[in-house]
C-alpha cells in the first residue's frame, strides 16, 4: 500500500513581486491558484492576506475568507491564512483575532501557531536592511493555545529553530483539549535560521519529533529554498512536503502550480500518493 504524503502549497507569503514575481496577491488570484495546485494534487492551499494595493500582509477577515469559501466551492481542501496585523500585536487576543473569527464562523480548521522566536538574518546581509527578531514569547504563545483549544483550530506550527519542536510540543502537552498540531519544520538557503536544506537535517528533525512529540504529523518547508531534492528522504522517514512561492527561492521563475506538479512526480517515483485533504482530516 502506498503512503499517503500530504502536499500544502503555500502560495504568496508576506514577499512583494520584487522578491516573488509569481505570487498571487488578490483573493480572486489566490483563488485561482489556489483551485489549480488543488487540482495538481495539493490537499492543503496556505496563504497570506494581502493589501491588493500595497501587496503588504494585513488581517483582513473578509479577503481571508473570499478566498477561504472561493476555493472550498470549487474543491476540497485545507486552506487557511496567515492574517496577522503588522507590526504584530504583543497581545495574542490582538494577534489572533482574525483566525478566531474566522473559526468561530465555521470557516478555518488549522490556524498559524509558531512556537518561538528567532533572528530573521540573511546569509549574505543586505546593506538596506539588518534583519529582524520573530518575536513570540512563552506568555503569549501559552494565550493563543489557550484560544486555538477554546476556539477548536488546530496549531499549524512553523518551526525555525529545533526549540520550537520542543516548545510546541511542551504545549501540547500542557494545554487541555489543545488538538494534535502539524510540526513544519523550516529550512533555509537564504537565511541564518534553523538547519540549511540537507537530508541529515530532516533525519535529525524527525528523530526529535519521535522523542519530543511521537506520532504528531510533520512536514518540511522552509523560506528561500528548495525542498523537493528532499522529498525521497522526507517519504522515506513519514513525513509531508510543503512547496510554494512562500517558500522558494527567491525570484523563483516557477508557478506555484509548477511547483505542486513536481511534488506529486517526485512523490509518486518513490512510492507514495498525494493525499486528499479528507484523508489529512482522518489521520488525526
Amino acid at each position: 500500500m502506498k503512503s499517503k504524503v500530504w502536499i500544502e502549497v503555500a502560495l504568496n507569503g508576506a514577499w512583494p513581486r520584487a522578491l516573488q514575481p509569481n505570487v498571487p496577491v488578490t483573493a480572486e488570484e489566490i483563488i485561482k491558484e489556489g483551485i489549480a495546485c488543488v487540482n495538481a494534487g495539493a490537499a492543503i492551499v496556505h496563504a497570506h492576506t494581502l493589501d491588493p494595493a500595497t501587496g503588504k500582509q494585513d488581517a483582513d477577515s473578509s479577503n481571508c475568507e473570499a478566498f477561504i469559501s472561493g476555493i472550498r466551492s470549487s474543491v476540497d481542501a485545507i486552506v487557511y491564512p496567515t492574517a496577522i496585523p503588522q507590526p504584530m500585536p504583543e497581545s495574542a487576543l490582538d494577534r489572533f483575532a482574525t483566525t478566531n473569527d474566522l473559526c468561530e464562523r465555521g470557516l478555518l480548521e488549522w490556524g498559524v501557531l509558531d512556537p518561538g522566536s528567532c533572528n530573521f538574518s540573511r546569509v549574505k546581509p543586505s546593506p538596506h536592511s539588518q534583519g529582524s527578531i520573530y518575536d513570540n514569547s512563552p506568555s503569549s504563545l501559552k494565550e493563543a493555545a489557550k484560544m486555538a483549544a477554546n476556539i477548536g483550530w488546530r496549531p499549524a506550527y512553523a518551526c525555525y529553530e529545533p526549540g520550537f519542536v520542543r516548545e510546541g510540543a511542551m504545549l501540547h502537552r500542557t494545554i487541555p483539549d489543545l488538538q494534535t498540531p502539524i510540526y513544519r519544520f523550516m529550512l533555509s538557503d537564504g537565511f541564518t535560521f534553523g538547519f540549511p536544506p540537507r537530508e541529515w537535517a530532516v533525519e535529525a528533525l524527525a528523530k526529535l519529533m519521535a522523542e519530543e512529540a511521537p506520532g504528531a504529523p510533520w512536514m518540511v518547508a522552509g523560506l528561500d529554498v528548495d525542498t523537493i531534492p528532499l522529498i525521497p528522504k522526507i517519504v522515506e522517514l513519514g513525513g509531508h512536503v510543503r512547496v510554494g512561492l512562500e517558500d522558494a527561492p527567491f525570484r523563483s521563475e516557477k508557478t506555484n502550480l509548477q511547483l505542486v506538479e513536481e511534488a506529486v512526480k517526485v512523490v509518486r517515483e518513490v512510492g507514495g500518493e498525494p493525499a486528499t485533504a479528507e484523508e489529512v482530516r482522518l489521520s488525526f
